[in-house]
């Protein structure tokens, strides 16, 4: 996740695009503008360990290197094009969010937008610039963390036949798109392959220990409540998100 009290602001010129973070003296800067979209990236003598739908994971042996690329996915599928800077984007998209969310849950987050890379790095800097971040080597949690404010999608489909969503009952003569009278937690399975499937709280509570599926259900509700209030006075609906949380020393990030 990412942004900013104030806000991300574009300044644009024939040159460039520069991200201003209110609040903090972070500036970053993306060079002039390339029609070629990032598909794949490899870095010789660093090792890859992950190619996700769209980001790539790369070991740093004290910390994970994560990049956004510019692949396009939709219902699991990867296709064969891109949109140009489109991992640049997400990237400073998610700086945001983690800054915003910061003061109430911790995050694994190591860099800041605009910073040096490490020395190894150094070779890669222009494939890696603005579309990367480094993080603390957590272990990602088995779950899907989701929460629902509004009646949309699969939700409606599942309310119209029985009333509830992922088996939580819901009041009767809701309409497509109406806002919850409150955020629901709706767990799904993090498949490999495939799409995610829906569980109920008690499943994913089988999967992760109740503990932590408590841990994470409530931090999920705080930050989509804390987003989705940021964004309404700013004219945004936020509809529904996922989050994925992942543990270090008996913390979750």
């Amino acid at each position: 996740m990412a942004f900013r009290p104030g806000a991300l602001r574009f300044v644009k010129n024939s040159q460039r695009v520069t991200f201003r973070f209110a609040r903090k003296k972070s500036l970053f800067i993306i060079p002039a503008m390339t029609n070629e979209a990032v598909l794949q990236l490899d870095l010789p003598g660093i090792k890859k360990i992950k190619s996700g739908k769209v980001r790539d994971i790369f070991d740093l042996e004290d910390r994970f290197l994560f990049v956004a690329t510019d692949r396009i996915s939709a219902f699991d599928v990867v296709m064969p094009n891109g949109i140009p800077r489109k991992g640049e984007i997400l990237t400073q998209v998610s700086y945001f969010w983690f800054d915003q969310t910061q003061g109430f849950q911790p995050n694994h987050l190591l860099s800041q937008p605009g910073e040096e890379l490490p020395a190894k790095l150094a070779p890669f800097k222009k494939q890696l610039a603005g579309r990367s971040m480094l993080v603390k080597k957590a272990k990602p949690l088995t779950i899907e963390c989701v929460v629902r404010g509004y009646l949309a999608g699969s939700g409606w489909k599942e309310y119209k036949q029985s009333g509830t969503v992922c088996g939580i009952k819901l009041p009767p003569g809701l309409q497509d798109s109406s806002e919850l009278p409150e955020p629901i937690f709706t767990p799904a399975t993090k498949a490999e392959t495939g799409h995610d499937e829906n569980i109920s709280y008690e499943e994913a509570a089988q999967l992760v220990g109740r503990d932590i599926a408590e841990r994470a259900r409530s931090a999920s509700l705080k930050i989509y409540s804390f987003a989705r209030d940021y964004a309404r006075k700013r004219g945004i609906i936020i509809a529904d998100t996922k989050f994925e949380f992942g543990m270090l020393t008996g913390r979750l990030f």
